[in-house]
């Protein structure tokens, strides 16, 4: 017979204030970790999308092309390109380096709300208010898209790409989970517009925020509720959801200015951070350290579980 385990510590939680960022674009309408965590991108209320260095809050490179303002963006793998969305109702796929565009994708009859690569950043899926996703090849020279999926009601708020599957959030209140490769719909039916969705670290979950003020966390093969998180508010803003890079707690934004923090099993609030007065737009939550960054009117927050040491900043810049 084994004896259980010690318990392991508490995992920390990104509460330290390490910088705040202004982005000098108007509202930023989307915050987003890269696929390694050195940089973060920005969408701006300004047309503009822009690339900083995390550890620095340094500028990088402002990529301006769309006609309307900025609302999702996405790095590749490879960190050689970026894709973003636009209220102009198109996507730009872009060059890294030298900030031009490489591609205007057109299509959507209504605003894009999100957009991200698959894992080899061949395949560019977008959601739209026109109630669609739209899945385009970023490797051939064709304009149509290769895919269209439009089960969707209403407007598809959020979506994220894991390996073959894919996970929609919609205004119709459902949650679609497309197995790419089997070509197989799941639907799990949450009676309130969804504004967020996303995988567990594990790919066992899928979490859900809704305009109800509540997120809930949903086996992914069964549908079975395993977990609803309240207390924050969510009433009338399009607002992100995610969990902690170890699957440990569920964060939300929040209109009371405040990102909110459950332990994931227990559901148990376990730190409410006071980001400011007013709404928290955005959050990313970084891929492996304890980093969380949040967006709130022009500013965009960078978190971490401890801090920063003087000169820390430039050890770890670029």
């Amino acid at each position: 017979m084994s004896f259980p385990e010690p318990r392991p510590q508490a995992p920390q939680l990104p509460q330290h204030l390490l910088r705040s960022i202004d982005c000098q674009q108007g509202a930023v309408r989307a915050v987003r970790f890269n696929a390694d965590g050195n940089y973060l991108l920005s969408c701006g209320s300004d047309k503009s999308l822009k690339l900083w260095s995390v550890s620095r809050g340094t500028l990088l490179k402002t990529y301006s092309g769309h006609g309307y303002e900025v609302l999702d963006a996405d790095g590749s793998y490879d960190n050689s390109q970026l894709c973003s969305c636009s209220s102009d109702k198109t996507l730009i796929l872009w060059d890294v380096a030298t900030g031009q565009v490489t591609r205007k994708l057109r299509g959507h009859a209504g605003k894009v709300n999100c957009v991200q690569f698959n894992e080899e950043a061949s395949v560019i899926f977008s959601g739209s208010l026109d109630g669609s996703v739209r899945c385009w090849d970023t490797r051939s020279r064709r304009f149509e898209p290769i895919q269209i999926l439009d089960e969707a009601r209403d407007s598809v708020s959020s979506l994220k790409v894991a390996q073959h599957e894919l996970l929609t959030g919609c205004v119709d209140g459902r949650v679609r989970r497309y197995d790419l490769r089997m070509g197989q719909l799941h639907v799990d039916f949450i009676s309130s517009p969804i504004t967020c969705v996303c995988f567990s670290q594990d790919g066992q979950c899928t979490l859900s925020s809704s305009l109800d003020s509540t997120v809930r966390l949903l086996d992914k093969s069964t549908g079975e509720m395993l977990g609803e998180y309240t207390g924050h508010k969510m009433k009338g803003y399009k607002l992100d959801c995610c969990l902690s890079s170890k699957d440990t707690h569920v964060l939300s934004c929040s209109e009371d200015g405040h990102v909110y923090c459950w332990d994931l099993v227990e559901g148990s609030l376990t730190l409410k951070l006071p980001v400011g007065k007013a709404v928290v737009q955005s959050l990313s939550f970084h891929p492996t350290e304890t980093r969380l960054l949040t967006a709130m009117e022009g500013r965009v927050q960078v978190w971490g579980a401890e801090p920063e040491e003087e000169g820390d900043g430039d050890a770890m810049a670029m």
